[in-house]
Parts: structure tokens; sequence; C-alpha cells
């Protein structure tokens, strides 16, 4: 696998993926920017198609609000001209606000009650068409789904969903789990890499990565983070998964997270990369990044962080 010998210096890109977004100038104009800002050698090209609930069974993904074909297809074409390689990413969101970890099911099929195996006939389609699209554009990488923390012990649907996928791309396929995670999936072995949400405490990452690398020992697979990264708010850098935390605009937040995050992980050659989280379509303003206190680094403090690990990391 290539990604054995190179190291994913990757942002994540697009996300929600909202229909009309995409294959706009202020969206060519983005993804340039996140590749001069970052020096980014990789990028996860990421969008939402939406089920109505948690116990919904349908995910009609060529629907509205989930970007046209057309526009995936423009995505790739940009990131392969600005010499990135690709990750595609579509993911499952609740149209009811509902995270998707907790799309979930009776165990057992019962009669009258939404079933596992409705859901997965559903998501199979789902990711069925895209990994069509992924092999027919040339993506060097597909992720198969992205923190379904209740869906994970369902390990023979997945690992028949692997086997379905693997007959029509041929590339590296991977899992995005949730954080805290890692340990818990019991299908790695049929996946070519193991990734998960990097979402941990700027405290607790010397803990958490003794943690992942007993698993990553023991699959002997590649691993990387396929999402990472942490608000520009105060607070944030001790729970950067909560997007709703109270706090104040914070560039030296976040770029003290990211300073925690690679300074740990620098010490682990077995961490091959991130996906750092993320990087819109529609960027803001420049002059409004002291006030924005979301993921995306552009403009502020992290930027340069980001750049300098990359570079050094890709270059090295």
């Amino acid at each position: 696998m290539s990604l054995l010998n190179e190291y994913v210096g990757g942002v994540t890109w697009g996300f929600m993926g909202r229909r009309g977004t995409w294959a706009l100038d202020s969206a060519e104009t983005s993804m340039e920017l996140m590749k001069s800002v970052t020096g980014a050698n990789w990028t996860a090209i990421a969008f939402s198609a939406i089920q109505a609930t948690p116990q919904s069974t349908e995910i009609p993904y060529w629907e509205l609000p989930t970007v046209t074909d057309d526009e995936v297809l423009w995505a790739i074409r940009k990131a392969k001209s600005l010499q990135l390689k690709v990750c595609l990413k579509p993911i499952v969101n609740c149209a009811d606000g509902t995270w998707r970890a907790h799309i979930n099911f009776f165990d057992k099929d019962v009669p009258c009650e939404p079933k596992w195996s409705e859901w997965f006939r559903s998501y199979t389609a789902f990711i069925l068409h895209y990994a069509a699209i992924a092999e027919e554009s040339g993506c060097e990488m597909f992720c198969i789904g992205c923190e379904l923390v209740q869906a994970d012990r369902r390990e023979a649907e997945w690992r028949a969903l692997i086997a379905e996928v693997r007959k029509v791309y041929s590339g590296v396929i991977t899992y995005n789990c949730d954080k805290y995670q890692e340990d818990n999936v019991t299908w790695w072995d049929a996946l070519d890499v193991i990734s998960s949400s990097g979402y941990y405490p700027e405290h607790d990452w010397e803990a958490q990565l003794d943690r992942i690398e007993a698993v990553v020992k023991k699959q002997d697979k590649p691993f990387f983070f396929m999402e990472a990264g942490c608000p520009s708010r105060t607070g944030s850098a001790a729970i950067p998964n909560d997007w709703t935390l109270a706090g104040e605009p914070s560039e030296e937040e976040q770029s003290r997270f990211y300073q925690a995050m690679f300074g740990s992980c620098e010490r682990r050659d077995w961490v091959q990369g991130f996906m750092l989280w993320d990087w819109p379509a529609r960027l803001y303003p420049p002059e409004e990044a002291p006030v924005n206190d979301d993921y995306c680094m552009y403009g502020k403090a992290a930027a340069p962080v980001i750049k300098d690990y990359y570079t050094s990391k890709i270059n090295g």
C-alpha cells in the first residue's frame, strides 16, 4: 500500500457537503488556500447523506442536501490538480440532529421494528455508489464509515460490506472509528488501514496513544487519524470533540492543542498522519479569523504550526 511509505499530511475538505456549495469559484479558492496554508499532501473529501432519525432505515443519498455526483467528481479533480491525494469520505447523518454514533437497532431482527438488516441494505447501496466513483476518479483511499459507534458491533455486516466494496474499488480501504473506540472494533483485519478520530484532551495524548498502540501492534496495520482537531475556543483543548462548548474565540487554545498533539504523536512512529478537521468549501474572510471559533485553521495561529509540522514530515 502506498500509505505504508508516505506520511499522510491531510486536511478534511468540504463538510457537510451541501448541494450547490461545491464546484463554485469560492470552493475552488478554498481548496487552493487549504493546500497553500497547511502544506497538505492529502485531503479527505467529506460529505453527508441524511437519514431522518437514528432509527430510520433509508439513506436517500441522491436527495438534497447531499452534493451531486458531479460536485463530488469536481472536488476530486480539483484536489488532483493541486497534487493532493484523495480519500473519499461519504458520511451518514441524521436530519433530526442526533449524532450518527447513535444510529442503532435491536440486535435481533424483530417484526414491525426497524432492523439492522434493512439499514445495512441501504447503507451498502450508499457506500457502493461512492466506492464506484472513487474507483472511476482514481481516489487513492476510500473510507467506508465514520464514527458509527453503535453499528461497530455488527461485525458480520461490516465484513460483508467490505467484501462488496472490494469488488468495485481497488484502492486503500479504511474505517474511521470514533475516539476511544479503536480497541472495540473487531474487524480491523478486513481493512487495509486503521483510522480513528483523534479528539483527545491536550494533556491525555500519551495515555490514549499507549492504548491505541496496543491495537495497532496487534493488528499489524498502518494507522493514521482520519479526523483530529480543536476549535479555536477557550476550553476546547480539554474537550476538542465538543463543537457546542461555550467559550470565547481563542487562537492560542487551538494552537496549543496542535502543539500538544503533534508533540506526542511525533514520538510514535506508527502514527502515519492526520486528516485534520476541517476546512469548509466556503471560507470566512481572513479578517474574521480572530472571531471565528470553529475548527478551521485558516488565518489563525495554528496554521503555521500545522504547515511547519507537515512540511517536516512530508519532506523528511
